[in-house]
């Protein structure tokens, strides 16, 4: 099936998108982390939101997810690693699954570039952010996992049966760690990298640790990790036309990743338009394959 659009991340910005895809009768698919992970969720309070006043974020969020199952949209729980564009087709890898769309829009919120000093420079050169992809190319090596949430350790387990062995580094708090007796849980926050022509070394807080890669678990994955060819601004946020259009025909951008504000009511609006932008791009699409036929 090839989808009219594939919105990655479930927040204000996404769901909104979606729900207005699904008003102009567009296919959707709505790419989720858990709900816990999203920034609105760990709100206390909001009250900037029009005819919301006190509301928690957990409560709002509920609201716009409750909103979109009125509409039957499809909301996946799976991390999009990477995507390209080939003719007028979107392919996702969301989890090491393969999904088709005719247009996409980014509501990833504001995930940072990079975690680590050094990070970018040593990208495809003893950095990795998928274990699935890139593993293979450390077996029988020393690696260190950065996790930002519980969802990692599903990524370093599957590792720790490639690796010699594996340092295991959690972003999160959790008191008890079950993977196999060659890794080794480090509770150490990691500060930087360093090397010569590849990744030698991960610096902590209070050691050095030796390795021959560092793979880097986020929640969500940077845009410019996510699809080449995305230009931004001086800020590092995504650029966008009036339409939220990118920069690269047929994708689009929503919501913090676009550029403060960083508001729910902004987010809104953006995916509003998003959606909607996205939709003619699809009326248009496919009408155009239609007289090729």
């Amino acid at each position: 099936m090839i989808y009219d659009c594939a919105v990655i991340g479930a927040g204000p910005a996404g769901l909104s998108a979606a729900i207005n895809l699904a008003q102009t009768n567009r296919s959707v698919i709505v790419f989720a982390t858990k709900e816990e992970d999203s920034a609105i969720y760990k709100a206390p309070e909001i009250n900037n939101y029009l005819g919301f006043f006190g509301v928690s974020g957990k409560e709002l969020l509920r609201s716009f997810y409750d909103h979109a199952k009125k509409y039957n949209i499809e909301i996946v729980n799976k991390k999009v690693i990477n995507f390209y564009k080939s003719g007028n087709i979107f392919t996702i890898n969301a989890s090491n699954e393969f999904y088709e769309a005719y247009s996409v829009i980014l509501a990833i919120g504001t995930p940072k570039k990079t975690l680590l000093e050094n990070e970018a420079e040593f990208v495809g050169r003893g950095i990795s952010y998928c274990a699935v992809c890139d593993g293979m190319l450390y077996k029988g090596r020393v690696i260190a996992v950065v996790g930002e949430s519980v969802e990692a350790e599903e990524e370093a387990e599957y590792l720790s049966e490639l690796a010699k062995k594996l340092y295991y580094i959690p972003l999160y708090k959790k008191n008890e760690f079950h993977f196999k007796d060659n890794v080794e849980v480090i509770l150490s926050r990691p500060k930087s990298v360093s090397g010569q022509e590849f990744v030698n070394a991960i610096e902590l807080e209070d050691k050095i640790l030796s390795v021959d890669g560092i793979f880097i678990i986020r929640k969500t994955m940077p845009a410019d990790q996510l699809i080449y060819g995305l230009e931004f601004t001086e800020e590092g946020h995504i650029k966008v036309d009036k339409n939220m259009q990118t920069s690269i025909e047929g994708l689009f951008a929503a919501g913090d990743c676009t550029g403060r504000p960083y508001q729910v009511a902004k987010a809104v609006g953006e995916g509003l338009v998003a959606g909607l932008s996205a939709s003619s791009y699809v009326k248009r699409i496919k009408e155009a394959l239609t007289k090729k036929d």
